[in-house]
């Protein structure tokens, strides 16, 4: 089974993209974040025309969460229970055996800004809800644009971010909160190196010179790691024409 990941920037723009990776990758369950689009808009028929099933939560112009599968997700949670947030960053869905959580995790803007309070706020109250879905189902799979570079080998410069936005210690702190639950960064299973990223900049010919940051993450609960056969970062997506800033990231799970 391959599960996938890709913060599309915009599904009405990245629609065609979507369809053509669908088709060359063959994933069997994929989160998309920043879908932008209203749950009227989604583009249910096209991706069903494609082989795969949909559930959504979205929003007008920004934010906005997808999973899309072969098979017919069920189970579905739309939001956080008790956290009143009208932001659709959070969707749940079981998916075969698998229990799928999508995450577009608020950016922050900045670490003096109220938005990064927020932010913080928001990873603890995610943290909860992950503790209370990993005691309910082991084969947890939490994926996403988490917008925190984990360790300083996720950044291309890491003394030139130094401990600014996405790779602040409290960040970095409530990422490490999460996966102390008993969740594994996949990629990291298999790739220990330094310099493989998921976003680049549309500016300074960024993806072109390689100055990016991993903060697409696919975790996964202890009781998938045996089944984890190989992670990937896409990097083809990034290169066609009005691509979006990220790329897809996946993991083959033996199941």
């Amino acid at each position: 089974m391959k599960i996938a990941s890709w913060n599309v920037n915009s599904l009405k723009v990245r629609l065609p993209h979507l369809l053509q990776w669908l088709e060359e990758a063959r994933p069997d369950v994929v989160a998309l974040q920043e879908t932008k689009l209203e749950d009227a808009k989604f583009p249910v028929d096209e991706l069903a025309a494609a082989g795969y099933r949909s559930v959504y939560a979205g929003q007008k112009t920004y934010n906005g969460v997808a999973i899309i599968a072969r098979d017919e997700p069920r189970d579905v949670v739309t939001d956080i229970p008790g956290l009143d947030d009208p932001q659709r960053r959070i969707l749940a869905a079981t998916v075969g055996d698998l229990r799928v959580v999508d995450l577009y995790v608020v950016n922050g803007k900045a670490v003096d800004d109220e938005k990064y309070v927020y932010k913080l706020h928001w990873l603890e109250r995610v943290r909860e809800f992950l503790a209370a879905e990993l005691q309910r189902h082991p084969k947890l799979v939490v994926l996403g644009d988490f917008n925190i570079a984990p360790d300083d080998r996720d950044v291309y410069d890491p003394v030139g971010w130094g401990e600014d936005i996405l790779c602040s210690p409290p960040e970095r702190a409530a990422l490490k909160a999460i996966t102390d639950l008993g969740l594994h960064d996949s990629f990291r299973l298999f790739e220990p190196e330094a310099g493989h990223f998921s976003w680049w900049d549309y500016r300074q010919a960024a993806f072109r010179r390689n100055m990016g940051l991993r903060i697409d993450l696919i975790l996964i609960g202890e009781a998938l790691k045996p089944a984890a056969m190989a992670a990937a970062i896409d990097r083809t997506p990034r290169r066609w024409e009005r691509p979006s800033d990220h790329t897809p990231v996946t993991l083959d799970l033996d199941i």
